[in-house]
Parts: C-alpha cells; sequence; structure tokens
C-alpha cells in the first residue's frame, strides 16, 4: 500500500539520521520524515498550481510547530492545546525560511506553504537543528520547482572543537553556538552567538558545518532521483525588450543622478518617483489603454537596482555619499527619561532607538511552556517597530515575526555580557522603541540596550556594540559597505550584522545571496565590520564609561539571602501562607528558590523603603534561626492556660512560659499578670531532646532577690 524511499546517513557528529517519505500524508505535494535517535519531524509542502494574481512577491509561508504529545506533556494553557505559534516557534520558522527562499526561480509567485511538526521529541537532540533539513526533504521529493536542496546544521565550539548538533546537555559549554544553511556548493545563511569570539573562529565553524551539509544535500539528491521526481514545468515571464530598452534610455541618466547625489531618504525616493513619473507622464493617450503597467513596474525596479549597485562598485559611491567603511553620524544619550529604572536614546543617522530598562522580581519572569517543560527568563527583550518610524500609516497589531526575530538577535548579543545570576537578584526587561528607521535597527537596539544597561546600575562586563554591512558583487569586483541604508539593504549579494565587545564577537546574522562567495572576502568584510564596531564603541564608552555604580534611586532594591534548604517550605508555609502574610505585612515582593546544587533556598527581597526591607529580613531569619538553649527573644503572648502562656519567640516558633518561670514570688493566677497579645522577654532554659518542645524563663532575665539575714538569737 505504502511506497516508501528513505536513505540513512551520518548527521555530522557520528549520530544517524533517515529521511523517510511516501508513508505520511501522501496528498501533499511533497511529505518527509527525519528521524535522529528519539526526535522525529514531519515536514509538509503544498504550492498552487497557478500564481496569484499581479502578485509581486513570494507568497511563501513556513510554520515550525511543537507538538506536546512529541515528549509526553499536555500544554499548560487554559484550553490544554497547542494555541498560537511561540516566539521559539516563530524563530525557528525564520530560520528556515531565510534559507529555501533563495532556492525557490525567480519570477515564481505560487502561493506556497511549508509545515514542520515535531512529533517525537529527545530532549537530547534537539528539534530545531533539523527543521531545515526536513523542510528541504519535503521540497526535493515534491514536483514543485526548487534549485537544489539545502540543510541547516548547529555548530558548536565546545572544548576547542567544532561540534554539529550537539546534545542539548553539551551545548551549554558552547563559546560558540551557530546556525547554518547552505546548498551544496554555497552558504546561504548563519546566525547565532558566541562568547567574544575572534573572526576566524567563526569561519572556522562555518566551514565545519558546511562540510556536513554537503553530505545532506547530496542524500537527498539521491533519494529524489531513486522517486524518479519529476518537478512542473516553469519558466519566469519574460519582460518585453523593446519596453526595457525603452525604459532604460529614458530613465538611466535621472537615476544615476539621484544615486550618485547625497540625499536624505525621503527626499531620495521622491526624485527616483520623479524619475518614474515622467516616463509615465510620456505615454500618450493613445498608448495608455494599451501600456504594460504591470511589466514596467518590475522592469524600473530592476533598472533602479542595477543602477544603483554599478555606481557603488564602479565609483565607489554611496547613496548619501559617504564612503564605502563610513560609519553614519553619532549621537547618544543615557537617563532621557527619568521615570524609568535606565533609559538611553541611540542616533546613527537616520537611525534611532529609544530603550528603556525595568528591573523586576522574580515573579516576572517570563514562563515559557514548551514541549521540552517550563521554562523561565529573566532577561528579556522586545523590540518595537511601529509605522511613524519609516513615515507610514499601517494597522497597530501584535509585533511581526520581523520584530520578534529583530529583539532574538538583541537579546543573544547582549545577555553574555550580564552578571551571572549569582549576582543579579532582578528580571530584567530591555524595550527598544524605533522612533525612526533607514538601516538596522537592530544594531541600534544592541548599541541602546548597553547604554541602558549601564545606566540602570546593571554590573554587565562591557559594551557591546552592532553594525550591519552590505556587500555588491559583479565579476572580480566587489565592495563592502558599513552600516548600510535601508536603500541599500536589498541591494546586496550578503547581508550581515555583527555584535560584539572589544574583546570579540558575541552574535551574528548573515544571509549571503551570491554563488561560491569565497572565504576571503567573509574574511575581508569581517574585519571592516570590527573597525565600524570599534568606531561605536569609542562613542559609547565617551557617553557612559561603565555601569553607573549605584541603582536609580526609585529602583526597587533587591536583598538577597541563603537558607539551608530544610527551611524552604517554613519559609513559604502551607499553601503560601507565611511568605504571603510577610509580603503583605511589609509591603515588599519575596520569592524563593531552591539551588539544587548548592542544597540552598535563595529568597530575594525587594522594596523601596529600607525600614520594610529590614522588616522582612529580621522576619525570615527568625524563621529559619535555630534557637540554642541560653538565647533571649522579644516574645509574644499567644494564648493563656491555668499552668502558664505559650508565647511565640519567632516567626512560627513558640514554647510554654510556665507560671513558675515568669517571677521569682509566687503567682496565683496568670489573668494577674499576662495577657494575649503582650510582649515579654523570654530566655530559652531546655529543649526537650523527645520532641524538640522549647522551655522558657522570664524570670531567669530577672535580679535575684537577695536571701533576708538570719535574724540573731539572743
Amino acid at each position: 500500500m505504502f511506497n516508501i524511499h528513505s536513505k540513512t546517513f551520518d548527521v555530522g557528529n557520528g549520530q544517524q539520521v533517515t529521511i523517510e517519505t511516501g508513508k505520511l500524508a501522501r496528498q501533499a505535494d511533497g511529505s518527509a520524515l527525519v528521524k535522529c535517535g528519539n526526535t522525529i519531524l514531519h515536514a509538509t509542502v503544498v504550492s498552487s498550481k497557478e500564481s496569484k494574481p499581479d502578485q509581486d512577491f513570494f507568497p511563501l509561508s513556513v510554520d515550525f510547530r511543537e507538538k506536546f504529545s512529541s515528549n509526553g506533556r499536555i500544554p499548560g494553557s487554559f484550553q490544554r492545546r497547542e494555541a498560537r505559534i511561540t516566539d521559539p516557534e516563530i524563530l525557528v520558522s525564520r530560520l528556515v525560511d531565510r534559507a529555501i527562499r533563495p532556492l525557490f526561480p525567480d519570477g515564481y509567485m505560487n502561493e506556497t506553504q511549508v509545515l514542520i511538526s515535531v512529533i517525537s521529541l529527545d530532549s537530547e537532540t534537539p528539534a530545531e537543528d533539523l527543521a531545515g533539513l526536513a523542510a528541504s526533504a519535503a521540497i526535493t521529493v515534491s514536483d514543485i520547482p526548487f534549485l537544489e536542496p539545502i540543510s541547516e546544521v548547529r555548530v558548536c565550539k565546545i572544548n576547542g572543537e567544532y561540534i554539529i548538533n550537539p546534545k542539548t546537555s553539551e551545548a551549554v559549554n558552547a563559546t560558540l553556538d551557530i546556525m547554518l544553511g547552505a546548498t551544496e556548493d554555497n552558504i546561504l545563511m548563519v546566525e547565532g552567538e558566541s562568547k567574544e569570539v575572534q573572526e576566524d573562529e567563526l569561519i572556522e565553524a562555518i566551514l565545519a558545518g558546511h562540510q556536513a551539509i554537503k553530505e545532506h544535500c547530496r542524500q537527498q539528491k539521491a533519494l529524489a532521483l531513486e522517486m524518479g521526481v519529476v518537478k512542473r514545468e516553469f519558466s519566469a515571464p519574460q519582460l518585453p525588450a523593446d519596453l526595457v530598452e525603452r525604459v532604460k534610455n529614458a530613465c538611466l541618466k535621472g537615476i544615476e543622478e539621484v544615486a550618485t547625489t547625497p540625499l536624505g531618504k525621503h527626499e531620495r525616493r521622491d526624485r527616483l518617483k520623479a524619475v518614474k513619473a515622467t516616463f509615465l507622464d510620456s505615454i500618450s493617450e493613445e498608448e495608455t489603454a494599451t501600456f504594460d503597467y504591470k511589466s514596467f513596474e518590475q522592469i524600473y525596479d530592476n533598472l533602479e537596482w542595477e543602477t544603483i549597485r554599478s555606481v557603488v562598485l564602479e565609483k565607489r559611491v554611496r547613496l548619501d555619499g559617504r564612503k564605502l567603511d563610513e560609519i553614519r553620524p553619532l549621537e547618544m544619550e543615557v537617563d532621557y527619561l527619568p521615570s524609568p529604572h535606565g533609559s538611553a536614546l541611540f542616533t546613527r543617522g537616520e537611525t534611532q532607538s529609544l530603550t528603556t530598562v525595568t528591573l523586576g522580581s522574580k515573579q516576572d519572569e517570563k514562563l515559557e511552556d514548551k514541549a521540552t517543560g517550563v521554562e523561565f527568563q529573566k532577561f528579556l527583550l522586545h523590540y518595537n517597530f511601529p509605522p511613524f518610524c519609516t513615515g507610514e500609516i499601517k494597522p497597530q497589531r501584535g509585533p511581526s515575526r520581523r520584530e520578534i526575530g529583530h529583539a532574538n538577535l538583541a537579546l543573544r548579543a547582549l545577555k553574555n555580557m550580564l552578571p551571572p545570576n549569582s549576582d543579579n537578584p532582578y528580571t530584567i526587561r530591555v524595550v527598544s522603541d524605533i522612533m525612526e528607521s533607514n538601516g538596522s535597527s537592530s544594531m541600534a537596539t544592541v548599541c541602546a540596550g548597553s547604554l541602558a544597561l549601564m545606566d540602570a546600575g546593571i554590573q554587565t562586563k562591557k559594551h557591546v556594540s552592532g553594525i550591519a554591512m552590505g556587500m555588491i558583487s559583479a565579476g572580480d569586483k566587489h565592495a563592502i559597505l558599513s552600516d548600510i541604508l535601508g536603500d541599500e539593504d536589498h541591494l546586496g549579494d550578503m547581508d550581515f550584522k555583527v555584535t560584539g565587545t572589544r574583546d570579540g564577537i558575541t552574535a551574528c546574522q548573515m544571509d549571503i545571496k551570491v554563488d561560491g562567495l569565497s572565504m576571503d572576502i567573509m574574511r575581508e568584510a569581517l574585519a571592516q565590520a570590527k573597525r565600524g564596531r570599534m568606531h561605536i564603541l569609542d562613542h559609547m564608552e565617551r557617553c557612559i564609561q561603565a555601569p553607573r555604580p549605584e541603582l536609580k534611586p526609585h529602583t526597587p532594591r533587591a536583598h538577597v539571602m541563603d537558607i539551608d534548604k530544610e527551611f524552604i517550605g517554613a519559609v513559604i508555609g502551607p499553601g503560601g501562607k507565611v511568605i504571603q502574610g510577610l509580603q503583605a505585612e511589609t509591603d515588599t515582593e519575596i520569592s524563593i528558590e531552591e539551588i539544587k546544587e548548592e542544597g540552598i533556598g535563595r529568597i530575594i527581597i525587594l522594596s523601596n523603603n529600607k525600614e520594610n526591607m529590614d522588616a522582612a529580613i529580621r522576619k525570615i531569619k527568625g524563621i529559619v534561626a535555630v534557637p540554642t538553649v541560653g538565647d533571649t527573644y522579644d516574645s509574644v503572648v499567644k494564648s493563656i492556660v491555668e499552668y502558664g502562656a505559650f508565647v511565640e519567640f519567632l516567626p512560627g516558633k513558640e514554647g510554654l512560659l510556665h507560671i513558675s518561670e515568669i517571677a521569682y514570688k509566687r503567682i496565683n493566677s496568670m489573668q494577674d499578670v499576662l495577657k494575649e497579645g503582650e510582649h515579654i522577654e523570654v530566655k530559652i532554659i531546655g529543649i526537650d531532646p523527645k520532641n524538640g518542645k522549647f522551655k522558657l524563663s522570664h524570670k531567669a532575665l530577672l535580679p535575684k532577690p537577695e536571701k533576708p539575714e538570719n535574724p540573731q538569737k539572743d
């Protein structure tokens, strides 16, 4: 019944991976299973047979989803089912999209959907490392036009070695961690983070990952050949040659003039629109009815793209008049806003980020319910790109995939410069609001985030800056552009972003669009990016040299207490009664967690009021204190009985103050000496070894009365 085909090979780390097709989802255009260990991904692709009318971009959608059942879990949401796509799933979807999108033929405008589902999960074999392979395999075994297979691998540098798709437990020790997408011959995409590695280490990681990917691609080609896959016939629509020549003759000079005249973003666009409008105005009324306006738009866009690229390559002139390696003017300011816990305004040319830092408690950590389990994040970075920052009008909805991707890149750039959790009691939220944009607002977010963290008094290790680079190449010529404009972003054959400190790279993102890019050119580009990063760091250090030694006055102070883990339950109390009561009584925020590897409980108290903080500390110390014989306490009478009073001398700790231990004189009735709620100082005079009950005395703290002298005998 099933016509199953499969290939098994080494994924690149000694583990075997299997691609299988022919059993599941046979009505999809393409379907593939990828198995590695107990992790199994299922990918499908469906592409419309017809293109959308008047479509001017390739309508490709990629969704990566984790089934909770894959790891034997039920979702923790109210409806107990997978809901909207999560941020981590969006990030994986973007990585796959960026690798496969360039491999569909130019001019292919048929709506295409790639779905990747994790249906079985081994927590030591991350599914996201196999997502690109699964998507490519599904497309390769389909009849959908696709230039050649791709794959993606994770490359980590661990103990000096480059490991392909390491186990989850191994990757935590990595100094470099990147995802790499490539065909058998060419690198397509790189994204990842590192702990201040050098440029050559990044190149070495890329080369190591590409070696593994080559085998992935060869196996996909062999599978398609074995199946006898025949691709649909597709040829890109041909533009009318006479119209191409006509537009070139009429518009080339005008475009060249704009491309060689330093202009601002909006003025440049207005001038280019005027070139186009002049041509359209030249069309006679008789020709209007038959004129091919759709082809004209594409022809004009192609001419503009080719002309600006040619100007940069031949004349070494950029759109705004800068040199190829020149950074736009920089302006930066910290403590820009009075009420946030930290803030910075970073402006680079026509790109500007207003970034704030907020410090919160453990209760503010972000909870992520994933198939692998519940995870908490105490460092959050959010990026907002409102329409006004580009002078546009758009509906305000939730964050786009682009915004989520940019935020993640900035987070990865900054996180390794934060102090260790043991020295940082706060949940940190950084928010970058883009005020204007003309080229790499994500890198502006990195710079502004670094400044704002130092302004907030977070003891970051070093400043981190970021720069967006571009590259244009043709034949034996190439031009590497530092700090690219928005208009330059789509011109290049390689767009890449690099962040780092003075001592090394902390994150990177590259999209490479040209075949056969040499490693020498990539090294040159990374070296030029490093010079740009250092230039920006110079300005950032002049703005604020190091983290402020103190938090802002209005920032909640945190006090960290470590207690023996056996007292965690006593501090929390039944149903949280004790800790909730402490917070209400002292007007503080108190959190507690067990640090298993150290065998302790860590308590964090947050308050803006020193007296409240001291009161909370005092009460918690009382709960975790181990009373010993001879200790004295100010106690509160809780109840009165005939033979004495039960008093609370520490929170949750009571003992009997016997009637005979109140005073040296005889007391006939307890009602005559003490009342409930009254304070009385007591001393521990004994602890019953059998039941741990405390014996208390007030009398022991009183001066002993002198004995009367013996009367003289007559």
